[in-house]
């Protein structure tokens, strides 16, 4: 399914290219995209790489390839039907107009038509489309945007993405930040199965979830004997992630003396067990992760600086999801699959209200929470489709109150406007009726603001 902010989309099917031209003259400067394909035979290709909202197809079009033409229909009548389907036929061909309509065609209309009719033939067909329906093709064969174990293809992601590159091609350690639930510990792995310790083992130790007398053993092990329970000589993770890596969650939990362990391993890569006399190198790779700001840390004494700056000698940073502009949908649409596949569910689509939700939204928890609730979803929905009432109450209390635009001062009046219009439209779950009429404009000139401002 396009995006929500795209353009609506009419692929024609016009070997003669007449139609095509009209289409773009009758909505020359509107909020469309008019796209031609000369072979019927590649529709079903280009609706696996995009969603359509009208297909218009010509009768030489079906003619050329009329079994094909009539397969055609019927796979995108029952696998897309959001997409309305306009025939267009020569008044000779009419026995084609009663195959085409038998496979799913919505309308058709003799040849010539003219450009009035034409244009109210696409507009019918749209105020026709039902309200949520899920291009199946697409979502069989397209996969958002990845990176490794990570969904998302916004600028701030694909920064991340490069980012994650260039720690792989190096042996330094890295230090990730962001929020609590913005993918730190994928981010981590990431850069493990980059690297050339790939092939070694990766260790991660989640710091803030160990009680703090244990930390110490965790991280460096211990010998038999060293204290009550410890019953037998045990390896710490740096030994266990020998020429692989460490990914130490929380760094900023861990108290004073540890530091210090750390920082001489960090020097030398020579560890020492508690209750061991000699030292053991080691060799592994550390990738620290923090929700805290280390240096706010560092300032507050809480933290040692040189600890700081031996950890901050790449530093990545992960945004939180309301800085991902576009990639909600795209992690909707993941988690889903995946939660459909483990609950043996069929949920194939989210209604506009659930959208409208999901989008207003800020997301304080970031990826995690998201995946939560449309894990929760996902186990009460008892359709097809995700409605308002599978999510939690907080969500709904977000729709309760008007959703808030904020802009810095001295910004320009058409930055303020269309930031209003795209917050809008996501307020409004992309319904662009409901975005008019929130704003107090017309469709037509609305439509005009969209393609004005590339929304």
């Amino acid at each position: 399914m396009p995006h929500l902010e795209n353009p609506i989309k009419i692929l024609c099917v016009d070997p003669g290219r007449e139609i095509f031209r009209q289409l773009q003259e009758v909505f020359i400067g509107h909020a469309y995209q008019i796209m031609l394909e000369l072979n019927i035979g590649r529709v079903l290709e280009r609706f696996e790489r995009e969603g359509f909202a009208v297909l218009v197809i010509s009768s030489a079009a079906l003619r050329s390839n009329q079994w094909v033409g009539i397969e055609l229909l019927e796979v995108v009548s029952a696998k897309s039907p959001g997409t309305q389907i306009l025939f267009l036929i020569n008044p000779k061909e009419i026995r084609l107009a009663a195959s085409a309509l038998k496979a799913g065609s919505y309308h058709y209309s003799k040849l010539p038509v003219s450009s009035e009719e034409l244009k109210l033939l696409v507009e019918s067909a749209l105020d026709q489309r039902p309200q949520y329906a899920p291009n199946l093709l697409l979502q069989t064969t397209n996969k958002p945007p990845t990176f490794e174990s990570m969904v998302g293809g916004s600028p701030a992601m694909r920064e991340v993405y490069r980012q994650i590159r260039q720690a792989a091609a190096t042996d330094i350690p890295v230090l990730l930040s962001g929020e609590t639930g913005t993918g730190k510990d994928l981010a981590s792995q990431a850069i493990h199965q980059l690297s050339s310790r790939k092939d070694g083992p990766y260790v991660p130790v989640h710091l803030g979830a160990l009680p703090e007398d244990l930390v110490a053993s965790e991280l460096f092990g211990h010998e038999k004997g060293a204290f009550t329970g410890a019953w037998e000589h045990r390896l710490g993770c740096f030994e266990l992630a020998d020429k692989g890596t460490v990914f130490l969650d929380e760094i900023s939990t861990v108290e004073e003396k540890i530091q210090i362990s750390l920082l001489r391993l960090l020097e030398d890569s020579t560890l020492h067990r508690i209750g061991g006399v000699k030292g053991r190198k080691v060799n592994t790779r550390v990738i620290a992760a923090t929700n805290e700001n280390l240096e706010d840390a560092v300032e507050r004494g809480a933290f040692r600086e040189d600890l700081f700056f031996r950890l901050d000698v790449l530093h990545i940073h992960m945004p939180p999801l309301k800085q991902r502009d576009g990639d909600v949908p795209l992690l909707i649409d993941h988690f889903l699959k995946e939660f459909n596949q483990a609950y043996d569910k069929t949920v194939v689509g989210i209604s506009p209200e659930c959208v409208a939700r999901l989008h207003a939204y800020d997301w304080p928890g970031n990826v995690r929470e998201l995946k939560n609730v449309i894990n929760r979803a996902v186990v009460v929905c008892v359709g097809d489709v995700l409605l308002p009432e599978h999510l939690p109450g907080r969500l709904h209390d977000k729709q309760g109150g008007r959703a808030m635009v904020s802009l810095p001062v001295g910004s320009t009046l058409e930055e303020m406007e269309r930031e209003l219009i795209k917050r809008t439209l996501d307020y409004a779950g992309g319904n662009r009726a409901r975005t008019a009429e929130l704003l107090g404009i017309s469709r037509r000139t609305l439509y005009n603001k969209i393609d004005r401002f590339n929304l």
